[in-house]
C-alpha cells in the first residue's frame, strides 16, 4: 500500500484542519500534478497531513480527478488522527510506504487533538503516545 504526504498549508491549528473536514462532504485537495503512482493509491492509500513540521493525521484517498486549470483533484474522505510524527515541511506532496506511515490514534485521538500539536510531537518522541 502507498500514501502521500502533503502540508497543511494555511492551518495554524489542527482544528483547522479539522474545519475542512466538517459537514459531510467529502473533501478535495488540488494538485499541479497527478502522481504517477495514482493507480497504486487511490481507494487503498491515504493522504498524510504534515502540520508544523509533525505527521499529524490523515485522509483516505477516495479517488483522483481532473481539475480546472491542467490541474488534478485528490478526493479524500474524513481525518484521522494519528500517532505524531516528525517530517519536514516540503512543496506538492512526497511518496509514504505503508511500513513507514504512523498508525492511527483510534479512541484517543479527540483527548491528544485538544493538545498543542508541538507537545503532541514531543510526547510521541519520548513514547508517551
Amino acid at each position: 500500500m502507498l500514501h502521500i504526504t502533503k502540508v497543511a498549508y494555511g492551518a495554524e491549528t489542527l482544528d483547522d484542519i479539522r474545519n475542512w473536514f466538517a459537514g459531510d462532504r467529502v473533501a478535495y485537495v488540488t494538485t499541479r500534478y497527478l502522481p504517477k503512482r495514482a493507480t497504486e493509491i487511490a481507494g487503498a492509500g491515504s493522504l498524510y497531513w504534515v502540520h508544523k513540521h509533525q505527521l499529524v493525521a490523515r485522509s483516505p484517498i477516495l479517488g483522483f480527478s481532473e481539475a480546472p486549470g491542467g490541474r488534478y483533484r485528490i478526493e479524500v474522505d474524513r481525518l484521522i488522527l494519528v500517532q505524531a510524527r516528525p517530517k519536514r515541511a516540503h512543496q506538492g506532496w512526497r511518496y509514504l510506504e505503508h511500513k513507514d506511515a504512523p498508525p492511527d490514534l483510534g479512541d484517543a485521538g479527540e483527548a491528544i487533538a485538544a493538545m498543542p500539536t508541538a507537545m503532541v510531537g514531543q510526547l510521541s518522541e519520548l513514547g508517551l503516545i
